[in-house]
């Protein structure tokens, strides 16, 4: 009987992790997205639009840099002004070679993406700010001087 007893105990404690682990991934969940809506293709084009960070460009300015990048650091992505993970792979590589980017070609334009290309618009495109990672509207501007 006692085998049985600690089957039952251990069975129990089982569901209740189990319970509360999906109340928890629930709770977390529910917090974060707002009530189901419907997934459509106009859902997964906004999702694309977000993945991009243009940092002030405009679209045709945006063009101007997957350009660049297409003829000197290996982007084949469209050409399109939106500023995507495979656009920011070939600025990495760009500013890995000859502004200081240590981090890895991953398409994040994070911090150290942006230091590395604030030392880049300081030394040729009128940037005076801080290298500090945060793309202001100094780095914009000067970023847009870039691109132009």
């Amino acid at each position: 009987m006692r085998p049985n007893a600690l089957g039952r105990t251990i069975a129990g404690l089982v569901a209740v992790a189990g319970l509360a682990a999906g109340s928890l991934a629930t709770a977390g969940t529910s917090f974060a997205a707002p009530a189901e809506a419907p997934q459509t293709s106009v859902g997964a084009r906004s999702a694309a639009v977000l993945a991009t960070q243009n940092f002030g460009l405009n679209t045709a300015e945006a063009k101007n840099v997957q350009e660049f990048l297409a003829q000197y650091w290996g982007y084949t992505d469209s050409i399109d002004g939106q500023l995507g993970t495979n656009s920011w792979k070939a600025f990495q590589r760009c500013l890995k070679q000859y502004w200081g980017y240590t981090g890895a070609i991953d398409g994040d334009p994070g911090t150290n993406t942006i230091k590395a290309l604030q030392r880049l618009l300081k030394a040729d495109y009128g940037y005076t700010g801080a290298i500090d990672g945060v793309a202001g509207s100094g780095t914009r501007a000067a970023f847009k001087r870039f691109a132009a």
